[in-house]
């Protein structure tokens, strides 16, 4: 397992932005008034923000990074890395990072790139940029993690149209030898379409066929652009790997598991989540949940939901994190922190 830790570095805040558009799983037309009930019960999933059309990520990162900066007495040209991890980026080529950093104005010395995670995307985006501020003395940092993953499901589809939501989020980071995160990271590509969009990319190009509508059973018809979840694999997965990953960060570095404040999870499924709770034995207050309101929003859900439940936590007090974030790829990884009063706006809409 990859566990290392990342000296030197620490957060600083943390923003978030959803669209102002709510749609409520009460009203999903694919599935029966009782299906609904035990959908929202189970997967704890009501409301769900929807970006409306010509509104990206990007758009909804630049918004966070705005708020938060806002907040935060910086120079903009003290910015010297700027990290975008999205599945849903402005245009293939070039890097929505680049658009990112001219439209924050950034300085041309800042190192701007983009990173394709999804669910696992915000720690493995916390390792990337402390890794790379840890070297910069003087240096702050912005991580920028989002996603519009509506736009790649289709509305006809119940195994994944009710589970999706829209929203993105900063985090500024700054070099500061007081500070380290830990972090323990894993992968296994050979689960790699157990969430996957099959069409589109460069191993099957875009192609008329691509377009065709599928009925695969009844309330799920979807094309070969829209994303194809296998729910049953993803649960079982998370059950296997999340828990151990955890424990082995702990243990390694000799970290007290009833020391931590808050465990924060990605926000996939409540079933899930909650044993992956009892597996650790962690009391119910000490893990909150965002996903009644916001649904899964991949790679943002860990800082939505710092930002929804622990907000003011995080600004009046010294707090002990442990992140954890796993799905497509099959990507997961944990990470440790300790925050003491960050900047931490309230969410806006947008």
């Amino acid at each position: 397992m990859a566990v290392f830790s990342v000296p030197n570095i620490q957060v600083k805040g943390i923003s978030a932005a959803v669209p102002k558009q709510v749609e409520d799983n009460n009203d999903f037309a694919l599935l029966t008034e009782t299906d609904r009930a035990l959908f929202i019960k189970t997967v704890g999933i009501r409301y769900r923000r929807i970006a409306p059309a010509g509104v990206t990520a990007s758009d909804l990162c630049l918004a966070a990074a705005e708020n938060l900066l806002a907040g935060l007495n910086w120079g903009r040209d003290e910015v010297r890395v700027l990290v975008f991890v999205t599945q849903t980026p402005d245009y293939i080529i070039p890097n929505t990072a680049s658009l990112l950093q001219e439209k924050l104005g950034l300085s041309k010395t800042c190192i701007a790139f983009d990173v394709n995670l999804g669910c696992s995307g915000y720690v493995y985006g916390l390792s990337i940029t402390g890794g790379l501020l840890q070297n910069m003395p003087g240096a702050k940092a912005l991580l920028l993690v989002g996603d519009i993953s509506t736009a790649t499901i289709s509305m006809r589809d119940k195994s994944t149209a009710p589970l999706f939501s829209d929203a993105g989020t900063a985090t500024a980071l700054e070099y500061d030898k007081e500070g380290v995160i830990h972090f323990n990271l894993q992968t296994d590509g050979k689960e790699f379409d157990d969430i996957i969009i099959p069409g589109g990319g460069y191993r099957n190009q875009l192609n008329e066929k691509q377009l065709k509508y599928t009925e695969y059973e009844k309330g799920i018809t979807r094309n070969d652009l829209h994303m194809k979840l296998d729910g049953i694999k993803i649960f079982n997965f998370g059950l296997r790997e999340v828990a151990p990953n955890i424990e082995k960060l702990l243990l390694e570095k000799g970290i007290d598991k009833d020391s931590i404040d808050y465990f924060v999870f990605h926000q996939a499924n409540l079933l899930m989540l909650e044993s992956i709770r009892k597996k650790l034995k962690v009391a119910p207050e000490k893990v909150p949940y965002s996903l009644y309101d916001y649904g899964n929003t991949s790679s943002a859900t860990i800082p939505v939901t710092m930002v929804s439940e622990l907000r003011e936590q995080l600004e009046t007090e010294r707090v002990k994190l442990l992140l954890s974030g796993f799905g497509v790829g099959l990507s997961w990884g944990s990470a440790y922190i300790e925050t003491k009063n960050i900047i931490c706006p309230k969410m806006i809409e947008i």
